[in-house]
This record gives C-alpha cells, sequence and structure tokens, in this order.
C-alpha cells in the first residue's frame, strides 16, 4: 500500500474525529442555546428540523458539485465552515444570528457528510478490503471528546462562545492541514467501473438504491431516539436519579466506537451481509432490554448492546451505495447520505409522538421492529464483483486518481 493511501486515509480519519467534537458540542449544548437566544418549547423543534433539511439540500446540490470539483476539495472547505458556524452559535445575541449560525451550519454539514464519506467510499475501493467502519470510529471517538468537553464547558458555567472558540482555534487550523493528505481514490477508475458489470458503472438508479436508503433511514430513527430520548427514559419510565440519567448516551457511544472499531476485521472476516444482519439483530435485542427493563442499571444494559449493534450499519450501508454504483459512487452516496437526515426528522417527533400517546414503553419497540426489517434488505450489502471484505479481496492497488495536495 503506498504512503499517499495511507496519509490519505489517517487524515479522513482525522476529518471525521474533529465532525464528531463539532457535532456532539452543537447537540449537547441545546439547551445552553435556547437559553441563550430565548427560543421557547415550541419554536425550538424549528429550528432543530431546520438543520437537517437544510443538511439535505446541501448533500443534493453536493452531488451536482463534485462533477465539477473533486470531493476532497468540499471536503477541504465546508469543514472550516462548519466549526466557524459552530462558533457563531455561540457568539450571537440575537434570534436571527443563531437563526443564520444553524442555517450556515445545516448547509456545511450537508456538505461535509457527503463529500466525507464519498472519499471514506472511494478509499475503501482503493484499498480492496473494509476500512469504512474505522472513519466512523473516528467519528465516535470525536463525539464522546465533543461530549466531554460540552459537560466541562456546563460544570464550569463557561458562556457558549467560551466553551466553543479553543476548540475552533485548535482544530480549524489542524482540520486544514490535514486536508492536504486527502485523497479522490478508486471511485473514477474508468477501467475498474467498465468491468463492473451492466448498469453498475453507469447512472445511479434509485430503485436499486431504495433498499438502502430505507436501511439508512431506519438506523438514524434508532441513533436519535437514543440520542433524544435515552435520558428521559432512564428519569420519567425506569425512575433514575438526574445524574444516572446521563449514562445511557455515552455508554452508547463507547460501543460505537468498540464496534466501529472492530467492524472492519469482522467484515473482512465474515463479510458485510453477516456483520449487518448481526448488528440488526443486537441492536434490537438492545431495544427489547430497554422496552421491558424494570430498572434503571437493566435499561442502561439495553442501550450498550444497542450500540454494540446498530454502529455498523450506516459505515457498510454507504460501502454497500459505493460497491453498487462504481462508476457513479459519489452521486450514490450524495443521494443516501440525504437518508440519514430523512431518519433524524423522523426518528424524535415518532418515538415522542408515540410515547405521549401510548407509552415511551411502546414506543422502544418501533425502532426495533424498523432495524429488524434491515435483515430483509441484508443481500444489498453483498460485495458481488469486488467480493473485497467476503474471503476474496482483490489485490491493493497503488492507483488512486487524483491526490489533492496543497491548501
Amino acid at each position: 500500500m503506498t504512503d499517499v493511501l495511507r496519509r490519505g486515509r489517517a487524515s479522513l480519519a482525522f476529518g471525521f474525529l474533529v465532525q464528531g467534537v463539532t457535532f456532539a458540542l452543537l447537540v449537547t449544548r441545546i439547551p445552553a442555546i435556547q437559553d441563550r437566544y430565548g427560543i421557547s418549547d415550541g419554536l425550538l423543534p424549528v429550528f432543530l428540523a431546520a438543520v437537517p433539511i437544510l443538511a439535505g439540500v446541501a448533500s443534493v446540490c453536493t452531488e451536482q458539485l463534485v462533477k465539477r470539483v473533486p470531493p476532497s476539495a468540499v471536503l477541504r472547505w465546508s469543514q472550516p465552515l462548519v466549526l466557524l458556524a459552530l462558533l457563531g452559535v455561540g457568539a450571537g445575541d440575537a434570534m436571527w444570528h443563531v437563526a443564520v449560525a444553524l442555517g450556515a451550519f445545516g448547509l456545511s454539514v450537508g456538505a461535509l457528510d457527503a463529500s466525507m464519506n464519498m472519499l471514506g467510499v472511494s478509499l475503501q475501493r482503493a484499498y480492496g478490503r473494509s476500512i469504512m467502519l474505522g472513519f466512523h470510529a473516528a467519528y465516535s471517538l470525536g463525539g464522546i471528546a465533543g461530549a466531554s468537553l460540552a459537560w466541562a464547558g456546563a460544570h464550569w458555567d463557561l458562556s457558549l462562545f467560551v466553551s466553543y472558540l479553543p476548540v475552533v482555534v485548535v482544530l480549524l487550523p489542524a482540520a486544514l492541514v490535514g486536508s492536504r493528505w486527502y485523497v479522490d481514490a478508486g471511485a473514477r477508475d474508468e477501467g475498474d467501473d467498465a468491468e463492473a458489470g451492466a448498469g453498475k458503472g453507469g447512472p445511479v438508479v434509485f430503485k436499486l438504491l431504495l433498499p438502502l436508503c430505507l436501511v439508512m433511514s431506519f438506523a438514524y430513527i434508532g441513533d436519535s431516539t437514543v440520542s433524544n430520548w435515552s435520558a428521559k427514559y432512564l428519569q420519567d419510565v425506569l425512575g433514575s436519579s438526574e445524574e444516572l440519567s446521563t449514562v445511557p448516551y455515552n455508554v452508547y457511544m463507547v460501543m460505537t466506537l468498540v464496534g466501529r472499531g472492530l467492524g472492519d476485521l469482522g467484515v473482512r472476516r465474515f463479510g458485510a451481509v453477516a456483520v449487518v444482519r448481526a448488528g440488526s439483530v443486537v441492536a434490537a435485542l438492545g431495544f427489547a432490554v430497554v422496552a421491558v427493563a424494570p430498572g434503571a442499571w437493566v435499561g442502561i444494559a439495553g442501550f450498550t448492546v444497542l450500540g454494540l449493534g446498530l454502529c455498523v450499519i450506516v459505515p457498510q450501508t454507504f460501502a454497500a451505495a459505493g460497491r453498487l454504483f462504481p462508476g457513479a459512487s459519489d452521486s450514490a452516496v450524495a443521494r443516501l447520505n440525504v437518508f440519514n437526515y430523512v431518519g433524524f426528522l423522523i426518528g424524535s417527533p415518532l418515538v415522542g409522538g408515540l410515547g405521549d400517546a401510548w407509552s415511551y414503553r411502546g414506543a422502544m419497540l418501533v425502532p426495533m421492529v424498523l432495524v429488524l426489517v434491515t435483515l430483509l434488505y441484508a443481500r444489498s450489502f453483498a460485495p458481488e464483483a469486488d467480493r473485497y471484505g467476503d474471503g476474496h479481496e482483490r489485490p491493493r492497488t497503488a492507483d488512486v486518481g487524483r491526490s489533492s495536495n496543497g491548501l
């Protein structure tokens, strides 16, 4: 494996980590943002919904943009914009300030998510073996670090701006320097595309991509259930203390790190289909334990199991889209990425509405069933012609396409 690919892999992993830190710093300080700007409980969902909606729009636009510039260039400049938008959220003092900052965050994060996963898919193709889970493990690690920084800011009663400024000052130049080694690899190898089979190297056919879109939505419905409702569930349903109610999301994030850190080895040994099936069953088991938990610690155990299973699905869904359309993987990833935000938009209101109208225990069964539906689409993750990760890795290659160096 060439040094170019190794540097590209390391720099992209750092980009995932930076994004994990940034996103965690935003979502874990939502109550502080609401207090700072006087956003009412009725208006807050509008602000929160606007971010994924704008991100989805940006993801669609990125599909067109990367036809003119490489994904590495989109990622190189969208990541600093995300960091500056985060700082803008903490720097304003009027409602319109935070509206503009969150709008900028949504647009830039959509471009970032799409281009970041485009590079991950193309690098995996160049490597000829599963490495996609490792990138998302870096994101999980960043999320844990960001949540810890947010806790420290809240504990010391720091303003949002004071909390965010040191992070942006450190990470923004580091991200720009790291972007020197981004690599646009593998996905544009026209020779491989021609050999990929009829219909595989051409335009993205949504009918073929649809099963993966559904799986992506189901996974993010599950993820948003944990991020938005785990603390409330533990405190209101299982009778935990406020302090203990913060534990489920933390252990969930730790287990996503563990699962993704080991997941690539599982894909190489057993194949993507087996890993996705196992992850779906384990995640469903976690939801079931949460739904029937008699007390807080059993509930925490359920969220722990849930994180270990759910974490492998999203990275493998992106990878499967790249394999399904090797000649148009950037377009496939951009369209698939939209369903990340669809799941996020549906998940929280769905569980909240069912919880209020029925019961929160019953509401936990809905994402459980949706995750199990992934089993019906598991064959969509089959490597097919490439066969990497299924005992037939293709030879590693040093043909990395365009390498983007320089700021």
